[in-house]
């Protein structure tokens, strides 16, 4: 974990972030009022099983949605605001690693031209300039300057998601989206991968939101984790803290469901019934209630206020 920062090294704010899907037939509330907010160098895990409204997040995060309420601040900036040079600036200052090492890289593209592209499109770099600094963070990623002429299919899978974070890292970015960044890969090279994302953020003191299935890997990687459900922030709290010390019964039961560290280690064990309620009509009161094994009867008619049950440890459970 990084030292004690101050609220000045806060890249990144969401302030009650909402995105809804409008149709003829109904409104799907895909994000539906959540807040966090990232420091410099630091990494935040967004955790939850699938439709949740992680991957929309980060895509709002990326501009490649628009919100239908909230605010991100970047640097203290709205980032709906911005335009022409400055949303090009953004483009640039803000990246992404998705999940498919296969299918994220353009196979009718060298490896120079993929990873230099970020700086091509936003910025205005010479030819040299771009050799140079393509051939640097091949080697940071732990690739030769002599591969940057090679197609995409001359690599294994580790190696091309090696020359996706090295095209995220080529214009010295202050915030990465990492989309599921492992879980295509090997388990044998899955713990090469994490480190060396560790060892970059360290070396550019860039921020990362961690979106993954394994909490294992969020664990390992960040220093703040959010769990989400059904478009809503349940709990927030420091990792270690979270791991050590899970308060709500969503959070629980994600720990519950997921491979022990040691066959003889001994858990609670937390079986959910039921599917995910659709995000089109989501249950009144908690979204949870209609699964949770300790709900109450206030659980279906009142929406839980979000409570600091410890220093950055917040939850959002009628229990509490």
């Amino acid at each position: 974990m990084t030292a004690v920062q101050t609220a000045t090294d806060t890249i990144l704010e969401v302030n009650n972030l909402k995105t809804y899907i409008f149709t003829r037939a109904a409104t799907v509330k895909a994000v539906d009022g959540i807040s966090f907010d990232l420091k410099k160098g630091e990494t935040l895990g967004l955790v939850g099983e699938s439709g949740c409204g992680k991957t929309t997040t980060s895509k709002l995060l990326l501009r490649l949605e628009k919100p239908t309420e909230g605010e991100i601040l970047l640097d203290g900036e709205d980032i709906s605001t911005f335009r022409g040079s400055q949303l090009q600036e953004y483009r640039t200052t803000v990246q992404a690693v998705f999940q498919d090492p296969w299918s994220s890289l353009s196979p009718r593209m060298r490896v120079r031209d993929i990873v230099s592209e970020p700086l091509v499109v936003n910025r205005n770099v010479t030819t040299q300039e771009k050799n140079e600094r393509v051939a640097e963070v091949l080697a940071q990623v732990g690739l030769h300057s002599q591969q940057a002429n090679n197609y995409p299919h001359e690599f294994s899978g580790g190696q091309r998601q090696r020359i996706a974070v090295a095209s995220a890292l080529v214009s010295y970015p202050k915030l990465i989206v990492l989309d599921e960044p492992v879980s295509a890969l090997d388990v044998s090279i899955r713990a090469q991968v994490m480190n060396l994302l560790k060892d970059l953020q360290e070396q550019y003191n860039v921020s990362y939101l961690l979106i993954a299935h394994n909490l294992a890997t969020v664990r390992y990687m960040a220093h703040q984790t959010a769990v989400m459900y059904l478009g809503q922030i349940v709990e927030y709290a420091d990792t270690e803290e979270l791991y050590g010390n899970a308060l709500h019964p969503y959070t629980k039961a994600l720990f519950s469901a997921a491979l022990p560290s040691h066959p003889d280690l001994i858990r609670e064990d937390i079986v959910l019934q039921g599917e995910v309620p659709s995000p089109i009509n989501p249950p009144s009161g908690c979204r949870f209630h209609p699964r949770c094994p300790f709900a109450m009867p206030q659980c279906s008619e009142e929406v839980p206020v979000e409570k600091e049950v410890s220093p950055g440890h917040r939850v959002s459970c009628h229990l509490y």
